[in-house]
């Protein structure tokens, strides 16, 4: 009696709908994903989602496909987070460090340390705020980073932190364009709430 073969699509699909997935991460799922990019893709696309593959950078995700006509009423299973103002500083920060690192190292990994993040912040927070509670917000806006997945805590270590390229798809090259603008208008931002 031979063993039953077993169809490595649904390992796949729950693996996509959990998260991101890395081709560092595990390299016999993303083997698996590569070669079932079409069924993968098909499947997805009738729960209204669309699956994203970026072979260059090894990850791949799920997104809810747009809207194309009026008819299309299917109830959104990806949920959008809106994020805080200090959350979406941090990770604009840390996109531009990402792009930073790969033009000067050309390395594709970036680690940040906690100290590293609260120097980028801190231009960014009231001037006078108390260093303490500076810090443990930041702690917060970096938990909260964490959980989205753009950063990711390296192992037996509490302050270091490797910023995940998956951040790249959410804050494009053509957003990082006009960041200097948007800096200006965060400093404004954080000037007037003081």
């Amino acid at each position: 009696m031979t063993a039953p073969v077993i169809d490595p699509l649904p390992g796949v699909l729950v693996a996509l709908m959990k998260g991101v997935v890395y081709r560092e991460d595990d390299s016999a799922l993303w083997q698996s994903l590569s070669s079932l990019q079409s069924r993968a893709y098909d499947y997805v696309s009738v729960l209204g989602l669309q699956l994203i593959i970026d072979e260059a950078e090894g990850f791949a995700y799920l997104r809810q496909r747009p809207q194309t006509d009026e008819s299309d009423h299917l109830p959104k299973l990806v949920a959008r987070r809106p994020l805080g103002y200090p959350v979406s500083l941090l990770l604009a920060l840390l996109r531009k460090r990402l792009a930073e690192s790969e033009v000067k190292s050309g390395d594709t990994r970036l680690i940040v340390s906690r100290e590293e993040i609260v120097d980028l912040m801190r231009l960014f927070t009231a001037d006078g705020s108390n260093e303490a509670r500076l810090v443990d917000r930041l702690d917060n806006h970096i938990e909260r980073a964490c959980e989205l997945g753009f950063l990711r805590p390296l192992q037996g270590r509490t302050d270091q932190f490797e910023v995940r390229r998956i951040l790249k798809a959410f804050v494009d090259a053509q957003w990082l364009g006009n960041f200097d603008e948007r800096l200006a208008a965060y400093r404004k931002h954080v000037d007037t709430h003081a």
